[in-house]
């Protein structure tokens, strides 16, 4: 959101030089340009500037090569012939690639060696949401298209060729995954191309690791992990996902949340009753619902359930931490469309660092004309536990379980029996997931130190760090199983509509991330 704030120009490059090539020449290949090897950080911002310049046309036509692949992981064959592509691309940057199983689609691990002392893994997804192709404004959502604002501030098509020419920053590549995380992919092999064009010897191996099914939730992850944990092993963890702070200003996450789930549904009647004949004598299941429901938090938005928020304290250093990142809370709530915020914390970043429960979807009976006069059967709620790292999921799950069934509930799982139902006064179906748990890394480690370094070495100033982000990314079962440190390099714009129709990546961020990542590249430990 704050779309205007992407005016900033700092990280994403307004300001380009363009060398027209012919479109004939793809330059995202090993070994095009003879170079002498060069130690790591001995490319200035020119010089980085200049590699990515030479990479651009060929680094569009990868992306859009990319993008034409479907990778809805729910089609594992999708995914294979996806699998193949990456191979084939990792392949021809030197890499050794290998097809770890898990009990879904395998995961993608490419390796090279640089003789280094350290070895860093890095985190890539692959895979995307499902598309509702009616809900998307282009014939095709694996049809990446570039478009830009015309006066009416809409969206329109123009030739890809454009990219081949003077772009414009602003301009918007749309497809399913462009952000979320094709780009990422795209802007890693490219960076990987301009390193071996200019001969830089990293100063680190890589482990280069591609989940296939993120967007499901990872749920084979953790145990492909500890099995393959020798394989897998590295010093530290890179994840190359994600949109920087909303000013689009050069950013490190260096913590996620994690996620857990629960499914709760109350049950009235066998089947739907007529309001007029039952009303006031059949027990309404989605009033009952929306009672367990509002007992949970109070009007100010703090969760109710004894021992929810226990263990998490913030001391002055840390508000002093989460003070430095520079949100403007007025223009966050304008926004969003809000007049007040939950008083779980005094600030957004300050809000993240506590375990939430948040209502993503009810559904009891008809609505709008489908309407009907009417005692529902049931009423369900889909409710997520967004995590943070002094946070037990199963304690969490374990204390909405305690507190429904302190309300005088008989918790099940499935359909009631007979025997339930005439037995039970409150009867209730619960089940619920950890999908993974939250991380967070200091900013002194490292990698913190490390990537910091090659941000400042790229912009000439430090990168804005943020503490925990809101969204979940499968990192914790690396980060306990292997017992590495891991900070998370975000290059993609904020409003992209990740998970949404209408995913898109901005030019001047895609180019930028290229920038980013060759300077991670070439950064000394």
């Amino acid at each position: 959101f704050a779309c205007q704030l992407l005016g900033n120009n700092m990280i994403f490059g307004l300001q380009h030089t363009r060398r027209i090539l012919p479109a004939t020449i793809v330059l995202w290949t090993i070994g095009l340009t003879a170079a002498p090897v060069v130690r790591a950080q001995q490319l200035d911002r020119e010089e980085i500037e200049a590699l990515v310049q030479d990479q651009l046309p060929g680094a569009f036509e990868l992306y859009r090569e990319l993008l034409s692949l479907p990778n809805d992981a729910h089609y594992p064959d999708d995914i294979l012939e996806l699998l193949d592509w990456l191979e084939d691309a990792f392949r021809e940057r030197g890499f050794e690639t290998e097809r770890i199983p898990t009990g879904g689609s395998p995961v993608l691990l490419a390796e090279r060696s640089f003789g280094a002392e350290r070895t860093v893994l890095i985190y890539h997804q692959s895979d995307g949401q499902p598309v509702d192709r009616s809900r998307w404004f282009q014939d095709d959502p694996y049809g990446p298209t570039l478009k830009e604002r015309d006066a009416s501030g809409d969206w329109k098509a123009i030739p890809w060729e454009g990219l081949h020419g003077d772009w414009d920053p602003d301009w918007r590549i749309f497809a399913r995954s462009a952000s979320d995380s094709k780009g990422p992919i795209a802007q890693f092999l490219t960076a990987l191309a301009a390193m071996d064009q200019a001969g830089v010897t990293p100063d680190f191996n890589m482990k280069v690791i591609v989940d296939t099914e993120e967007e499901m939730g990872s749920p084979n992850l953790p145990a492909t992990v500890e099995r393959f944990r020798d394989r897998l092993a590295a010093d530290m963890l890179i994840i190359f996902d994600g949109p920087p702070h909303v000013s689009n200003r050069p950013t490190l996450k260096f913590g996620a949340r994690g996620i857990a789930r629960f499914t709760l549904t109350t049950h009235g009647p066998r089947v739907p009753q007529h309001s007029g004949h039952y009303g006031n004598y059949a027990p309404n299941p989605a009033i009952r619902l929306a009672q367990v429901l509002g007992s949970m938090k109070d009007e100010t938005g703090r969760v109710t359930i004894p021992g929810w928020y226990d263990g998490v304290t913030l001391d002055s250093s840390t508000r002093a931490i989460l003070l430095r990142v520079p949100d403007n809370q007025e223009e966050i709530m304008r926004q969003l469309g809000i007049a007040e915020r939950d008083a779980v914390a005094g600030s957004l970043q300050e809000a993240l660092q506590y375990p939430s429960l948040n209502i993503r979807g009810m559904s009891s009976g008809w609505v709008g004309i489908e309407a009907r006069t009417i005692i529902p059967a049931t009423a369900t709620a889909e409710v997520d536990v967004r995590l943070v790292k002094e946070s037990d999921p199963y304690r969490l799950l374990r204390l909405v379980r305690e507190h429904i069934e302190g309300l005088g509930y008989y918790l099940i799982e499935g359909e009631p029996t007979e025997e339930e139902r005439q037995t039970y006064p409150k009867l209730a179906s619960f089940t619920s997931s950890v999908s993974y748990a939250a991380f967070r890394t200091e900013f002194d480690s490292e990698p913190g130190r490390w990537l910091s370094g090659a941000f400042e070495h790229l912009f000439g100033e430090e990168p804005i760090r943020i503490r925990t982000s809101g969204g979940s990314i499968p990192i914790s079962p690396f980060v306990h199983t292997l017992n590495v440190p891991a900070v998370t390099v975000p290059t993609v714009n904020g409003d992209n509509n990740q998970h949404s129709p209408n995913e898109n990546l901005r030019v001047g961020n895609f180019v930028g991330g290229i920038k980013i990542m060759l300077a991670v590249l070439g950064e000394v430990f």
